[in-house]
């Protein structure tokens, strides 16, 4: 089993070049980053786990930005939006940042994607979300056209354009992994599109049967990346069990003293398991 890290970066938390050489530094595979454009003043979606909405969503870095910057400085480390909100986001224009990630880490670049929660955010983007995951879904056999083909054009319901160019490619070939987030909602477009399930913080116990259920659907054997994992060997070993490919474990956004000394306890959690 593989192990990575999932945080929000913020302006201010540690900043993403001395973040990922951190992480590369303690031997995880790789470095997830959350994404949200900006928070309504007036928003009245509720917070999916509960509560009040955490500061660190209204801080967030660009996560292209942030991940070519941690890109510069480390080798191996895998950079993976965790996730990008494809409902907020123009294809042509993400398909241009995630390939350009990619060219620049030399093919590390990782894309998971999602349809995101909060419908005030998204409605300012224009998008309905009544019909966000038919357009979440548009969006990338649109981004997928634009990285595979030389001349790439699509005419959908959300997405139309004629014949195109567009560079770079992507360095993985033929695309880079698209990891797809969410729940049972979004096993269908894991069996379509997705390489990976990239899974938001189910419990062992739960998520056992939920991985049946979504290869039974894909028929075929999608790997599953688990997000926000305590770091604990009670939490890691029961993920070990179900022989999940990785386990993210969930960074505070602190400054760079906490962030080290944290990760350093992961790092410990971690070599039990190597």
């Amino acid at each position: 089993m593989k192990f990575g890290i999932s945080t929000f970066i913020t302006d201010l938390s540690t900043r993403p070049a001395p973040l990922g050489r951190a992480i590369e530094e303690r031997g995880f595979d790789s470095l997830f980053i959350a994404e949200h454009s900006h928070i309504p003043v007036d928003r009245r979606s509720p917070y999916p786990p509960g509560g009040d909405l955490p500061d660190i969503y209204y801080r967030t870095l660009d996560p292209f930005v942030a991940l070519t910057a941690a890109a510069t400085v480390t080798e191996r480390l895998l950079l993976g939006t965790g996730i990008a909100l494809v409902s907020q986001r123009d294809p042509i224009h993400t398909a241009k940042e995630v390939a350009s990630l990619d060219l620049v880490s030399d093919g590390r670049a990782v894309f998971g994607v999602g349809v995101g929660w909060n419908r005030e955010e998204m409605a300012n983007h224009g998008t309905d979300p009544a019909t966000r995951g038919k357009l979440v879904n548009e969006r990338l056999r649109a981004i997928l056209e634009l990285w595979t083909k030389e001349k790439a054009e699509f005419h959908g319901e959300f997405v139309d354009f004629d014949p195109v160019y567009a560079w770079p490619k992507p360095v993985r070939k033929p695309h880079p992994p698209l990891f797809v987030g969410g729940g049972r909602g979004a096993f269908p477009r894991v069996a379509e599109l997705g390489d990976v399930w990239l899974a938001n913080g189910v419990p062992p116990e739960v998520l056992a049967p939920q991985i049946e259920e979504m290869r039974a659907m894909a028929g075929r054997a999608v790997p599953v990346t688990v997000y926000g994992v305590p770091a604990t060997t009670e939490a890691v070993e029961g993920y070990a069990q179900l022989d999940v490919e990785r386990v993210l474990f969930y960074l505070p956004s602190d400054p760079e003293p906490a962030t080290l000394a944290q990760l350093d306890q992961f790092a410990e959690v971690a070599a039990r398991f190597r």
